[in-house]
């Protein structure tokens, strides 16, 4: 634990020494007089492992990565800590946004560590061989995690794997589709020497499985939907094996069986076979994220009423098929005598709802109202997100883990690349999506209305934007459906206002598709580098 101490030292040393300019450049602490000693003991290599590990993004600790719904249409943010959010939804980032730059620099310092481990790993003696190899698998899917990050955020970027000298600052971008086959065979390989499932022990290191959904993800967004239906599938067939390694009829992973315990502490364990990739305690800062400011939280993102109204009745139809009269109440009061997709209920607080104790009333003028709509630390639409939200956590001292890959996503990937490739009448697509629904206690899918490829298509995005709200995927499936420049483009609207009988105004939005569709190279890595080429746009 005392190398572990130096090592974490010596890395956050050299962050500090890293500027923007020359960030790739820099060298690891590894170049002190110690390296040679560090990387003799089995025991500093599992440490230096366990570092590479720690730049995975956590849901609402750390990177956040449910707080990038903010960027999407499904919310709005206003992080206090992090005011760069907004800029992005009003098209005024430029080359200079601490996003981007963070993103950039975050996800280049864990490749390093990744290629650190690579690179030095083989001095390490080790009396397990197995396990060394097993290392080396997992530092790969890492370093590939983090190269599908920077792909999916900058579209083509440098693909590093070796640690980069100074002489070596003229690393031009490679492409998308090299960047794209890189990142994909890195992800075969790994799940190559990686087991399916880990033991409890060890639930949070990257898997066989997590290599496949990752795959099955990035193919999926670049429309490989052969690939993307390929390994979710192979997911899908996964079993557990007996003593002897023999597979068994129970599958290795399959849904929870009840979505309203999912994302709390009732879900958070290890007989939960829906977690495929995890972050442990990732969610310890929830409270304080997405709680209503009346019961301690600070909020940083709320839901819009796009969002909400995505959710369908319990009867299977959405509000937007009952009639002006009823559309009407179902704005004014969402979720009307209880009768919303049970998904509703787990994912968003609204106004008029008692929530451990306390009724909330976003537009009650009091000045003692501490959840007032727009007041610092307030929601900013009348919603919240109450995902991943659980009492016990008001008083601190509990943390959930965050769900980096859950098994719904898997069938949601596996659904939607049948219907993309044209494969849509495949019984597959009504026998996961029922599963997925029935588990959440929605009705089975109307065949007699979702009985073609356009209409399967509409209702697999909805479905998935219901299944994983605010969970942070959105932001990357309006980009995948090219649907962004027409959601990201004009009013947003949050909660009934029964002041003015009519939604809340929260911000116009403004959306350049030609080049939002991108985060802009920082600049200090255009002025550094003569090879780096910006993004259209910036």
């Amino acid at each position: 634990m005392k190398n572990l101490y130096i090592y974490l030292i010596l890395i956050i040393l050299s962050i500090i020494s890293i500027s923007c300019e020359d960030f790739l450049t820099k060298d690891n602490p590894g170049s002190f007089t110690t390296d040679d000693k560090w990387w003799e003991t089995e025991e500093n290599a599992r440490n230096a492992l366990q570092i590479a590990y720690q730049g995975l993004p956590e849901g609402t600790s750390g990177r956040n990565a449910m707080l990038i719904i903010g960027l999407s249409d499904e919310a709005v943010g206003r992080q206090n800590y992090s005011n760069d959010y907004p800029q992005f939804t009003k098209s005024l980032q430029n080359s200079d946004w601490g996003v981007a730059l963070h993103m950039w620099q975050d996800n280049y310092i864990n490749i390093r560590s990744a290629n650190r481990l690579l690179e030095n790993i083989h001095r390490v003696y080790m009396t397990n061989e197995e396990l060394k190899k097993r290392y080396i698998h997992e530092a790969k899917a890492l370093r590939a995690f983090h190269h599908m990050e920077l792909l999916l955020y900058f579209g083509g970027i440098p693909i590093v794997q070796k640690t980069i000298t100074p002489a070596e600052n003229k690393l031009a971008r490679n492409t998308e589709e090299e960047c794209y086959n890189f990142i994909i065979s890195e992800f075969r390989e790994a799940a190559n020497g990686l087991p399916a499932k880990y033991d409890p022990a060890d639930k949070e290191r990257i898997s066989k499985a997590a290599c496949w959904a990752l795959i099955s993800r990035l193919a999926l967004h670049y429309h490989k939907y052969d690939i993307a239906a390929e390994y979710a599938k192979k997911i899908m067939d996964l079993r557990e094996t007996d003593g002897e390694g023999n597979p068994t009829g129970s599958p290795l992973y399959e849904l929870w069986p009840d979505y309203s315990t999912l994302f709390t502490y009732s879900g958070n364990n290890d007989n939960n076979k829906e977690r495929i990739m995890i972050r442990s305690y990732g969610c310890r800062d929830a409270w304080q994220r997405f709680a209503p400011h009346s019961l301690g939280g600070e909020i940083s993102t709320s839901p819009t009423n796009s969002a909400v109204n995505n959710f369908e009745t319990k009867q299977g139809k959405t509000i937007y098929e009952l009639g002006e009269d009823s559309l009407a109440i179902y704005i004014e009061t969402p979720n009307y005598k209880n009768n919303r997709d049970p998904r509703f209920g787990v994912s968003v607080l609204c106004p008029g709802e008692i929530y451990d104790g306390q009724e909330l009333d976003p537009f009650s003028e009091n000045n003692l109202n501490l959840d007032r709509i727009g007041l610092q630390h307030s929601t900013s639409t009348g919603f919240w997100v109450k995902k991943y939200l659980d009492t016990r956590d008001r008083y601190g001292g509990r943390s959930l883990d965050y769900m980096l890959i859950r098994y719904a996503e898997v069938l949601l990937n596996y659904v939607e690349a049948l219907i993309e490739s044209g494969d849509w009448k495949n019984p597959d697509v009504i026998t996961y999506l029922n599963m997925i629904r029935n588990r959440a206690k929605m009705p089975d899918v109307n065949t007699s209305v979702y009985n073609t490829l356009q209409k399967l298509r509409e209702l697999v995005r909805r479905e998935r934007q219901a299944e994983t709200a605010f969970e942070g995927r959105r932001f990357y499936d309006i980009r995948r459906w090219n649907i962004a420049n027409t959601v990201m483009n004009g009013q947003v609207y949050g909660a009934f206002n029964p002041i003015t009988g009519q939604p809340y105004e929260v911000e116009v939005r403004k959306y350049r598709p030609e080049r939002d569709i991108r985060f802009p190279i920082p600049r200090g890595e255009i002025t550094s580098n003569p090879n780096m080429k910006q993004n259209p746009g910036y």
